[in-house]
């Protein structure tokens, strides 16, 4: 098993353990802090979708910080019980639901419920153009005000309506934060 350290909230510190899996890339310890430096520290109220959570690292960060409902959703059954277990060992709750789907189908799902995020994670696998598949998807899944986290293998300017305000780069991977019709330039 692979760790992972929560590194904020009321959960700092606790260490997450995920098996190995293709394309599986936990967000550096680094490059969350800067993340939730971004997005301020305290999530209280916020609801969050994690559409490829992976080791969980960004959902389970999220409901650390005070969240009222992340949405974790991964599609390989080994990496699915990893998060299942760690919610369970984090005494998660009714913070965290887990979902086994395919992320367009369960976005596609989502839509036709109504339900709107503050915050989605967008860490999909590489070289697969889930973010182009999404991207079209995802206006009617968050609220006006509600902002992207993207990770990529190449910088992004944009992803639909969201322009990148914030961006870095943590060797290989890209990451972004955007907002709905603002730039680096606004």
């Amino acid at each position: 098993m692979n760790t992972v350290r929560i590194i904020g909230g009321k959960w700092r510190r606790r260490i997450l353990n995920f098996p190995d899996a293709e394309g599986l890339r936990p967000t550096p310890d680094r490059v969350r802090e800067t993340l939730f430096n971004w997005l301020g520290q305290d999530l209280t109220g916020l609801s969050c979708l994690d559409l490829f959570a992976g080791s969980g690292a960004l959902g389970f960060e999220a409901a650390s910080r005070g969240a009222a409902k992340v949405v974790m959703v991964e599609n390989s059954p080994r990496v699915l019980a990893a998060l299942e277990a760690n919610a369970l060992a984090l005494d998660a709750g009714g913070l965290l639901q887990i979902v086994r789907a395919d992320a367009v189908r369960f976005v596609s799902s989502l839509r036709s419920a109504g339900l709107r995020f503050d915050v989605l994670f967008l860490d999909p696998p590489y070289k697969q153009g889930w973010i182009e598949k999404l991207a079209p998807l995802l206006p009617e899944l968050m609220t006006e005000e509600g902002v992207l986290y993207v990770e990529a293998e190449h910088a992004l300017e944009d992803c639909g309506d969201w322009r990148t305000v914030r961006s870095g780069r943590a060797g290989q991977v890209f990451y972004h934060l955007m907002r709905r019709g603002k730039s680096d330039d606004a």
